[in-house]
């Protein structure tokens, strides 16, 4: 078990708090097919990724920002499109109003479908792909949700799920907490790693006049 103390708490969106993986990977798998491109090289940067990003690692031989401009998502075939990951609504509805956000690689459009698709609330402080100049890894959505929220960056705790977010967040002065539901233990260099939102459990929350309460957040690391 790890302890963090925080005065908030920051989650990526696909792979944290909604499980949206299979509808991801099948909209870049139709959309490479249209292009007459290989899947695979998409599918291993797509995650974490805004699609401009992804496009430019790709298929950099591409037009990324008009290729974006132009895509409409196709519907997905598959049963629940999306749904709350375990543990997500506990964890959210636990803590204190006003200490935590979403900032994700994805549209505000896509991000608030996913989240009320899955039941979850829509924060907020919901930083989104068209907020920021530069995507993850780079750390502007998650400097920006700080900012939001008025909170130091190193008073801030990330939940993530993608190498790319891992980074960013690390890149913010941010400490990480990476849930393995998309990626492997090893491919996400977090100060902990754990299978699940159901083993991230609410502590000790200390108030602070003026100021965030201070958060304790434990972490069963397996």
């Amino acid at each position: 078990m790890k302890c963090f103390e925080c005065r908030a708490i920051l989650f990526d969106l696909d792979g944290v708090l909604v499980d949206s993986t299979a509808y991801v990977e099948e909209q870049w798998r139709r959309w490479a097919r249209s292009k007459g491109l290989p899947e695979e090289p998409f599918l291993r940067v797509c995650h974490g990724r805004r699609a401009l990003e992804t496009i430019r690692l790709a298929a950099p031989h591409l037009d990324a920002e008009a290729e974006v401009a132009a895509f409409v998502p196709e519907e997905y075939e598959g049963d629940g499109r999306f749904q709350a990951l375990e543990g997500a609504g506990r964890l959210l509805e636990a803590l204190p109003r006003g200490t935590w956000a979403v900032a994700t690689s994805g549209t505000r459009t896509m991000a608030i479908e996913r989240l009320r698709g899955s039941g979850l609330a829509v924060p907020r402080v919901l930083v989104c792909a068209e907020d920021v100049a530069h995507g993850k890894p780079s750390p502007d959505v998650y400097l920006l949700a700080a900012a939001e929220l008025g909170v130091a960056p190193a008073d801030c705790l990330v939940v993530e799920d993608a190498p790319a977010g891992v980074e960013a967040a690390h890149a913010a002065g941010m400490r990480v907490v990476a849930v393995t539901t998309t990626h492997l233990r090893h491919q996400l260099p977090a100060d902990v790693c754990t299978t699940s939102l159901t083993n991230i459990h609410l502590g000790r929350i200390l108030s602070a006049p003026g100021s965030a309460p201070r958060m304790e957040l434990l972490v069963q690391d397996r």
